[in-house]
């Protein structure tokens, strides 16, 4: 119990809980880097306490079922905690799946920084499917409500996220500048004639990008168009709201929360092993989560400092940064007592100094 005391000691500052929510977090954590899944049964059983396994259960049913969260404020604690410096590349997304006959989906904002995209604002869809606009306009009003004076570089987004009225947003809100992948089947327009981008970027080789000199009409608005052909063949094409010769490499930007979630899930702490129905109950999850990934990166970043990864012969580390401090944690969490001086130093990556 001595280490929980100390990881609510050192989560205190940034929080401001009383004692009572800050020892279930503090629980929470370790339980979780143990069990490695978000399935209450599971963690109850790795919960650090003199309680009983069923009364740790009701605890964490307790917890998700009546503590409002304070979203806003997590968001500020993961920015103050990783040390993100502005402006920000900003990439939206969505991960969906199933439990049965009930769909989860997941639209998500996060800020990106070394590749990993941290989340800052979520929405609980409660459908199948795409985003519609409205729904994206909330997400980024939501962000600019937490972060007014964020500057922001740029937002990253795939296909799904066009249209017409979402293109005019992002032009009439000067604080979105974007990089968006379009279809190459969509049509653009220089004022003369109007061509499929598969046509305008048809010279393309394999590696070869190109951005089009002045802007061209899409959905009625006026942007900037780059396209790149993959090593597959097919092409992407991205619109921008201005025309540096980056706009490529800034979009690959996008893919840090595509990582994120692979971190969430299979990759880290099994979200999809969870069996919450209830939206807002699955939102406070996401948030307990976002904390548990800053303590892995910010673990693995000081591992990685001390002990660089070895990089294979595909040219990856043999291990992601997040899964070197994941593994750590791991590994201290499951024998506290014989690995106190390590639990110790871990505590030092939940500060924000």
């Amino acid at each position: 119990m001595n280490q929980v005391n100390l990881l609510r000691q050192t989560l205190k500052p940034y929080l401001g809980w009383h004692g009572a929510r800050l020892s279930f977090l503090s629980l929470f954590l370790i339980a979780l880097f143990r069990a490695k899944t978000v399935n209450l049964a599971e963690l109850a059983t790795s919960f650090r306490s003199h309680a009983e396994t069923e009364s740790s259960y009701k605890r964490l049913q307790r917890f998700f079922r009546h503590f409002d969260l304070d979203y806003p404020q997590i968001a500020q604690v993961v920015v103050a905690l990783m040390g993100i410096p502005q402006p920000w590349v900003l990439s939206v997304d969505r991960t969906e799946w199933s439990f049965g006959q009930i769909r989860f989906n997941i639209l998500m904002l996060g800020v990106v920084h070394d590749g990993v995209a941290y989340p800052l604002v979520w929405q609980m869809l409660g459908k199948k499917g795409n985003s519609n606009t409205g729904e994206r306009i909330n997400l980024l009003s939501r962000f600019r409500e937490i972060f007014p004076e964020a500057q922001v570089a740029y937002l990253s987004a795939d296909r799904e996220f066009v249209g017409s009225e979402w293109l005019n947003f992002l032009l009439c809100e000067p604080i979105f500048p974007f990089r968006i992948r379009i279809r190459q089947s969509d049509c653009l327009s220089d004022g003369q004639k109007s061509l499929s981008a598969s046509v305008l970027f048809a010279h393309l080789k394999v590696g070869q990008q190109q951005v089009l000199s002045g802007r061209r009409c899409l959905w009625g608005h006026l942007v900037y168009v780059a396209g790149l052909r993959l090593e597959d063949g097919k092409l992407l094409v991205v619109v921008s709201d201005d025309a540096p010769a980056t706009i490529i490499a800034d979009y690959a930007q996008r893919w840090g929360i595509e990582t994120l979630f692979g971190f969430f899930k299979t990759k880290g702490f099994c979200l999809e092993s969870t069996h919450f129905v209830k939206q807002e109950r699955l939102s406070k999850l996401v948030a307990l989560l976002t904390l548990a990934l800053c303590w892995a990166m910010k673990t693995g970043v000081w591992l990685h400092q001390r002990k660089p990864l070895k990089i294979k012969n595909h040219g990856r580390r043999a291990k992601s940064i997040f899964r070197y401090g994941f593994d750590h944690l791991r590994s201290i969490v499951n024998d506290l007592d014989l690995k106190h001086s390590e639990f110790l130093q871990a505590l030092h990556f939940l500060s924000c100094t």
